[in-house]
């Protein structure tokens, strides 16, 4: 529109120009230019349609004149009456801060009683220790840093640093469900997330699909195949230690209601735990057809009789071993009991941390010394156990004596060290082997 505009102005510009100048040797210039009749010219602009006239044009003319009423409504409808000038200013601050909750939802809003809050706490030797609880009015989060009522943290977002009685700093903030997994209470040991994410993917779990699980232990892998599934999928969680499914089944009940309350939408009731061992199952599995199976056994191999019928034609089996002795047993067992298993891979998921801190100088007369900033403070005292896990191995100390090119000396830049942890992340040899049914 505005390079039309611009056309239509230089066109009439350079008429008028051209007639002014032939004119000009004989009469005196005048204030405004008109052409050669003698009427005043009309700016291009001034005859171009309006683009609510342009689009009116376009539309059918029943279309058109519902248009032309709505405007003529919308301009006879009475001005809302001003607020005042200190009025506006408090409208003005406060909706910007509605909008914004408004935009964040439920998942973002304050902490409330009953939700799950994760303390995350910076200790020395770049170490974090995250501390879970669930929060009450009455209640005290303790620390190794001090200590932080409950009724504290509840009206507040998430993402904020809270001190405690003793002036440490804590940052608070709703947990994942791999933080809740690592840090809910335990009876069994738990197949890690890290573990979970490789089977889930290597399974290929939709939402909607059926799956069997063997071995609820504590209930990490049946809250992330309820996630997997969906609401419209199912989990046949089965357990033949009853402390283990108890416990499997009130860690499944606590992450659910505290997600009810910080979420808008309800966690799925998808899972089902059964007290009863795989291996006298076969007639309950008789009318399921399972799209996947997870085992999580001492001895698999008695579980994938029982199984097999029921998995569908081309289904996965996935199997969590501790070491590499019980995989070669279960493959031995599946070749001499001929079970139509094709094993497709065998894995070990290792994760490992970084370090990666910027350095501190100290010149000597013959060499200099580089420093981390983890490297300078004290070591972390032993006054508070933990029961806990610790999100990050503590670091050795160590020196590194490194030399600084002149560049770095002119340039003031900051020397950057980075070395890996010496630990791997926990549960790392375990060494969960794939089957898939063979067609």
């Amino acid at each position: 529109m505005r390079a039309w505009r611009a056309l239509r102005r230089g066109a009439a510009f350079s008429s008028s120009s051209s007639s002014s100048s032939s004119s000009s040797s004989s009469s005196p210039p005048s204030s405004s230019s008109s052409p050669a009749d003698g009427k005043p010219r009309r700016r291009a602009w001034e005859t171009s349609l309006s683009p609510l006239e342009r689009v009116r044009r376009l539309l059918p003319p029943e279309e058109a004149a519902a248009v032309a009423r709505g405007a003529a409504a919308a301009a006879a409808a009475p001005l809302q009456p001003q607020a005042p000038p200190e009025e506006k200013e408090e409208v003005a601050a406060v909706a910007p801060r509605q909008a914004l909750v408004e935009a964040a939802g439920p998942r973002s809003g304050p902490f409330r009683a009953g939700e799950l809050a994760l303390a995350e706490v910076r200790r020395k030797n770049n170490s974090t220790l995250k501390l879970l609880c669930r929060l009450a009015a009455e209640a005290v989060l303790s620390s190794p840093g001090g200590l932080l009522p409950h009724r504290d943290i509840i009206g507040q977002l998430p993402g904020q640093v809270l001190r405690t009685s003793a002036g440490r700093r804590l940052l608070l903030r709703r947990p994942s469900l791999d933080e809740y997994v690592l840090l809910m209470p335990r009876g069994a040991t738990i197949a890690y997330p890290k573990d979970i994410s490789a089977l889930l993917m290597m399974m290929d779990i939709h939402p909607g699909d059926t799956v069997l699980e063997t071995g609820s232990g504590s209930g990490a892998m049946s809250l992330f195949l309820s996630r997997a599934v969906g609401p419209k999928g199912r989990v046949l969680s089965y357990e033949i230690r009853e402390d283990h499914h108890n416990l499997a089944k009130k860690n499944y009940r606590h992450w659910r209601s505290a997600w009810e309350i910080g979420h808008v939408d309800e966690w799925p009731d998808n899972v089902e735990f059964i007290l009863k061992d795989i291996s006298t199952a076969a007639a309950d599995l008789k009318s399921i057809t399972l799209d996947a199976v997870v085992l999580d056994m001492l001895n698999p191999q008695c579980a994938l009789p029982v199984v097999h019928p029921s998995l569908k034609q081309g289904g996965v089996c996935a199997v969590y071993l501790a070491n590499i002795t019980q995989v070669i047993d279960l493959l031995d067992r599946i070749r001499s009991c001929k079970l139509p298993f094709l094993c497709e891979r065998i894995i070990e998921v290792t994760h490992r941390r970084w370090s990666v801190l910027p350095a501190k100088l100290k010149h000597y007369k013959s060499s200099q010394m580089v420093e981390t900033q983890e490297n300078i403070e004290e070591p972390p005292q032993n006054e508070y156990e933990e029961i806990h896990i610790q999100d990050e191995a503590v670091l050795k100390e160590s020196e590194y004596n490194e030399s600084l090119s002149d560049a770095a000396e002119t340039n003031h830049s900051v020397p950057y060290i980075a070395r890996p942890s010496h630990w791997q992340e926990a549960h790392s040899g375990d060494s969960p082997p794939l089957f898939q049914r063979n067609c």
